[in-house]
């Protein structure tokens, strides 16, 4: 089983990298481009074994305590598999 797990500031986090990509973007010309948000993206591939409520539970876990801080950071996750 795999996991795909996205990690991006909270919306009250300012993000200057961002930004600084949405500001490149008007730059270029896309000027309908009115926010850019970046973020972290993880692929975690699961053994057999789990049934797919235990691979959630891990999954949940691992991104709260390990891949995002939780004062400035969320995270979401989707189970393939």
């Amino acid at each position: 089983m795999k996991a795909v797990v996205h990690v991006t500031y909270k919306k009250t986090v300012l993000d200057p990298q961002g930004r600084t990509i949405s500001s490149k973007l008007n730059g270029l010309g896309y000027q309908n481009v009115l926010d850019v948000r970046q973020g972290k993206y993880f692929e975690i591939e699961i053994a057999g074994g789990s049934s797919r409520e235990q691979v959630e539970a891990q999954i949940d876990k691992i991104a709260r305590d390990v891949l995002a801080n939780p004062v400035i950071e969320e995270y979401s996750f989707e189970l393939a598999g």
